[in-house]
């Protein structure tokens, strides 16, 4: 391979999946150098995302599953992940092959599914400000800080007075807001805190986390795209596009499509409207992509959102109702439900790009274990087809 130019090598390499480059390591330590290096590893996450390879889809419920994105066709338990012996644990986000994994408040890990590297991030207690208050919702958000090259969580704790029984409105609850650094291992208080925050998990795009915060009738306040600039650690507010009225009420969520922040904009659960901000933090580059509706194997579009585009950009891929994947052909209003063998019946689902992208402190020897795991299954999964082919010719023989 001496003879090879190192272009030729380079070029070839960022085409392949992580499992075989994390094997070519051990050709020479000028390889093992090449692939280790962070211009490399940047590089291959680049071309993985760009031309729509290495990808997988998690299929988020009490496990997690991951399906191959050019097949859609049979899903994988993810096991021997850093929190699995800890039973149900949620996948929050989704960064540069990066995860971010929450079983509970005081059991938080970020993973790279692909390399088996992880970390469990520190902890640090969530305690109500006043003696009458006690924690409510807790949520969080994952992002990568390109500036200072880190990936931040951010947990949104709410308190609500003990007296409410646990219910508490938006008047009568307050927030703590901390910010964990992955490169630095530490929690930061945010304390310019904007007056609402939203329930729920944080969805990263441009260089900021972003919420909706729902409308309050009553008050006169309109919805509002709520962000978190992961650089500075401030809050701020996105200008949202011009929605169409249609004659009917609508309710606003938030998505991310292919790095692209958007909002689907769903009209009393029969019309889903799908805007993308092409260029982020200019209001006037919003642009409804697309609009769904009429589906007749769907009722109600009770939650909608794009995950995204087919290869040739015909189609676009939808998570409908928290329980099926759909691919949805704009130009012709067609849809076909995507068939997944060994999946849960419903789901959350978050798009997912392998990659080489070490965590800090991570087990760099992770990935030997599964790659010894992997060979096991696929021994495995070779006898049980030689067992079936076996059979099956047995049986029509003495048919």
């Amino acid at each position: 391979m001496s003879k090879i130019p190192l272009e030729i090598i380079t070029d070839i390499f960022q085409q392949l999946p992580v499992r075989s480059l994390l094997r070519f390591r051990s050709l020479s330590k000028p390889i093992c150098s090449l692939i280790d290096d962070p211009d490399f590893i940047k590089l291959h996450l680049n071309h993985s995302i760009t031309t729509k390879s290495n990808l997988s889809v998690i299929l988020k419920e009490w496990e997690l599953f991951t399906v191959d994105f050019d097949t859609l066709s049979a899903a994988v338990e993810v096991k021997h992940h850093p929190l699995y012996a800890a039973g149900g644990t949620e996948v929050i986000g989704s960064v540069n092959g990066l995860v971010f994994l929450r079983h509970s408040e005081r059991n938080l890990a970020v993973y790279n599914l692909s390399t088996r590297e992880w970390k469990k991030c520190f902890v640090v207690e969530i305690k109500p400000p006043r003696r009458d208050w006690i924690a409510g919702y807790v949520y969080y958000g994952f992002g990568y800080d390109s500036v200072g090259d880190d990936y931040k969580v951010v947990r949104m704790a709410q308190f609500i007075r003990e007296d409410d029984g646990g219910v508490g409105g938006d008047g009568d609850c307050e927030y703590d807001v901390k910010v964990y650094s992955l490169k630095n291992d530490k929690w930061k208080k945010i304390e310019d805190l904007p007056p609402r925050l939203r329930r729920g998990y944080g969805v990263f795009a441009g260089h900021a986390l972003h919420w909706i915060v729902p409308q309050r009738r009553q008050l006169g306040i309109r919805d509002c795209v709520l962000g978190f600039d992961i650089r500075d650690d401030k809050f701020f507010e996105i200008s949202q596009p011009n929605y169409e009225s249609k004659g009917m009420n609508f309710q606003v969520d938030i998505g991310v499509l292919e790095g692209n922040l958007c909002v689907m904009c769903n009209y009393e659960h029969v019309c889903v409207d799908v805007w993308v901000m092409r260029e982020y933090g200019l209001k006037e580059s919003w642009c409804k992509m697309f609009s769904v509706q009429g589906i007749r194997w769907i009722s109600a579009f009770m939650f909608l959102r794009p995950l995204i585009y087919s290869k040739d950009g015909g189609k676009v891929l939808l998570e409908v109702n928290d329980e099926k994947l759909v691919w949805y052909d704009w130009k012709n209003k067609r849809a076909k439900v995507v068939k997944i063998r060994g999946g849960p019946s419903s789901y959350g689902s978050e798009m997912y790009a392998e990659s080489l992208v070490r965590i800090n402190d991570g087990d760099r020897n992770g990935w030997k274990e599964q790659q010894e795991i992997d060979e096991e299954e696929e021994e495995k999964r070779k006898a049980e087809k030689k067992r079936d082919n076996f059979l099956s010719v047995g049986f029509k023989l003495k048919l």
